[in-house]
């Protein structure tokens, strides 16, 4: 830790120490008698909480304020806190009292994949080739687990320093997990439709042995210890761990300490983020599949400038255990592919709860991808379609209609939803309080005033009151969301960039985003909004529009 380090550690633990001693013994610690708390520090500290109180109250305040800093104090000597202890709150989407209505409540997506058709030869074919197909030819042996693994860790070799989508390769690995698997299979052991098949994992996620770097330089030699939760479903499935995929460092935007991922349609411009590395890596053909996550956007985002697809689960879907918390409220796991089908593949593998987050539940996945969308209702805003920018949108919203869903008006509600960035902002101030008071924040790369050192910063003066309040407005949204979404459609269309992002990130509602255009020969995309655990009737809605649109299967030109 350097001295500068030092000095700003040692200045705060002084200064809370000094508080809670009283002003009287301030000054034996070398400070001045204007550095003890007084009336105008309340006045000032009121304007920051956004309250008034008189000078009478202000006085008595003064005669107990160091009381409450004790406890501070106190709290700090217990030690740092690992990002991985959960807090005792947990938040669960579900809204007590009401029942979980899925509108598909059957189907097997193992059990109803559809035909392959015949197994290319050329490897760009095989790199960019989704994953049901793969797992076909795997399983028929027309293809090895080691030429995709081999196929795979070439074209990361190779494109992957100019897309700077990957922190590290974990080859040794791979073809240790491509040599078991292809035993395993030509044994006559399937263990499913990922079995052999190569996949990348966004740097926060942990994998034994590996190093997780979080993207930020302050952690680049960190080194897992044990697999995360999904890491393990994926292993225990038979897939591949190729590479630890670029994020924003800390997971935010998609700059980190070794540069700023690319969108492989235009390297000229970032991929956005956070899960950067997850989605340009896949659409680029550089990985079948990956996994990427999402607290606000970090899913959504990065499909939408790369042309990947992405599935945002239902919060508590899948266990977060080993892997990077930044909000636990608000954090989420999921797949991120070039098919709607293989979203659901991957999700069906990682679906579970585990002890090591307490915010997981054990749901069924259903999804049959035999089932059409004919007689889905699908709503949606019209208010949301009525402009030259929402030209995508609409194609969407005309396609899924021909594909048989029953379009239904269903204006959004009038709900604010920033009040859900409070939690967002405290509880990830709280998971890197270390960082910011150690000065490791200095290393990050981005340093602007959107970025996370001013952020993490800042946050400390968001009044614990306010996190409270901010929690119950947001039971309060939870109920009319969930009234919303189970009174006249089974799923909802959107924009991918309305209110609703942020909104049903705080309310736990699953997405899905999926390429709908291609304007000025770059990728855009429409999200489908799901009702809680019923993340199969939009992979139902987002399959039937993919085939009608046509528009996935356009590949990126690397014109480096």
């Amino acid at each position: 830790m350097s001295t500068n380090k030092q000095s700003r550690r040692a200045f705060l633990t002084q200064t809370t120490a000094i508080a809670a001693l009283g002003a009287t013994t301030a000054t034996g610690f070398g400070q001045s008698s204007n550095d003890k708390i007084s009336h105008a520090t309340i006045a000032q500290a009121e304007q920051l909480a956004g309250i008034q109180f008189s000078e009478k109250e202000r006085e008595q305040i003064l005669r107990t304020i160091e009381e409450q800093h004790s406890l501070f104090t106190a709290r700090m000597a217990l030690g740092d806190i690992p990002n991985s202890l959960s807090p005792a709150t947990v938040f669960h989407p579900r809204v007590p009292g009401r029942t979980v209505h899925r509108y598909t409540n059957t189907g097997n997506v193992r059990d109803t994949l559809p035909s392959a058709g015949p197994c290319p030869r050329s490897n760009e074919e095989l790199a960019f080739a989704p994953v049901w197909k793969l797992s076909h030819w795997m399983k028929q042996r027309e293809i090895t687990s080691m030429q995709l693994t081999s196929i795979s860790l070439e074209r990361l070799k190779k494109y992957g320093p100019s897309l700077q989508c990957v922190i590290s390769l974990t080859e040794e690995r791979a073809l240790r997990q491509a040599k078991q698997a292809d035993a395993e299979l030509d044994a006559g052991l399937y263990k499913g439709p990922l079995h052999g098949i190569p996949w990348g994992a966004k740097d926060i996620i942990d994998t034994a042995g590996d190093k997780t770097t979080w993207g930020a330089m302050a952690y680049k030699d960190r080194i897992s210890h044990d697999n995360a939760f999904v890491t393990q479903k994926l292993e225990d499935s038979g897939a591949v761990l190729v590479a630890k995929l670029a994020l924003g460092a800390l997971a935010y935007g998609d700059v980190w300490f070794g540069g700023t991922c690319k969108n492989p349609f235009d390297v000229h411009e970032g991929s956005s983020g956070s899960s950067a590395g997850s989605a340009c890596a896949t659409a680029a053909g550089l990985v079948p599949f990956s996994l990427g996550t999402e607290t606000y956007g970090s899913i959504v985002s990065p499909c939408m400038r790369c042309g990947a697809t992405g599935l945002r689960p239902t919060f508590g879907r899948v266990a977060r255990t080993g892997v990077m918390a930044l909000c636990w409220s608000l954090d989420k796991i999921g797949p991120i592919c070039r098919s709607v089908l293989d979203t659901a593949l991957v999700l069906d593998a990682i679906n579970g709860e585990d002890a090591g987050d307490p915010s997981s539940v054990q749901e069924p996945f259903y999804f049959d991808s035999s089932q059409s969308a004919k007689g889905i209702r699908l709503g949606f805003d019209p208010g949301m379609m009525d402009n030259k920018e929402n030209k995508y949108d609409l194609e969407a919203l005309y396609a899924a209609e021909k594909s048989g869903a029953i379009l239904v008006e269903a204006p959004i509600p009038d709900l604010d939803p920033t009040v859900m960035l409070i939690p967002l902002l405290a509880e990830s101030a709280a998971a890197f309080e270390e960082f910011t008071r150690s000065g490791d924040d200095d290393e990050l790369v981005w340093q602007d005033d959107a970025a996370w050192p001013n952020s993490f910063r800042q946050a400390w003066f968001i009044p614990a009151i306010e996190h409270i309040q901010a929690s119950r407005l947001r039971r309060k949204m939870q109920e009319q969301m969930h009234t919303w979404m189970n009174e006249s459609f089974d799923a909802f269309l959107t924009p991918s960039f309305s209110n609703l992002l942020l909104l049903t990130n705080g309310t736990g509602h699953p997405s899905l985003v999926l390429r709908t255009g291609m304007p000025h020969g770059k990728p855009t995309g429409t999200t489908l909004i799901g009702r809680l655990f019923d993340e199969g009737t939009i992979c139902r809605l987002g399959m039937a529009m993919e085939s009608k649109l046509d528009v996935s299967g356009i590949r990126p030109s690397f014109s480096m």
